[in-house]
């Protein structure tokens, strides 16, 4: 499967949300490492799955997402 990555400026965007909200509210309590977003190269930089985040806002954050990685 193709994924989209997005940096946070560019998910910001697409979801109508500021920078900072979604560094400060939404990464870690709703968007999870691994899941939502990546780390390339153990680096600092963050790019968001598209494809993952989108589908969390259609459907909801669920455990079975949590516990099986997508």
């Amino acid at each position: 499967m193709t994924y989209t990555y997005l940096t946070t400026e560019e998910l910001s965007s697409v979801i109508k949300y500021d920078k900072r909200v979604i560094r400060e509210q939404l990464k870690d309590s709703v968007l999870f490492e691994g899941i939502h977003y990546i780390r390339p190269f153990g680096g600092r930089k963050i790019f968001f799955i598209w494809e993952r985040v989108e589908e969390e806002m259609l459907n909801g954050v669920s455990s079975e997402s949590i516990l099986l990685g997508h």
